[in-house]
């Protein structure tokens, strides 16, 4: 994924609808239509374990 597409939600972090619609602002945000909350969700990265020295 490139920095600019935006990532997909399924569904609202906060009331868990899943009417969502892509919002202008800020940058890459959506609209829950069940809540009217405006949310942005940013993909930080990958944890990979070390492997354990025994």
């Amino acid at each position: 994924m490139s920095a600019t597409e935006r990532a997909t939600p399924f569904y609202c972090p906060y009331c868990g609808d899943e009417d969502l619609r892509p919002e202008e602002e800020p940058h890459a945000a959506w609209l829950c239509t069940g809540c009217r909350r405006v949310f942005t969700v940013k993909f930080v990265g990958l944890h990979l374990p070390q492997e354990v020295k025994r």
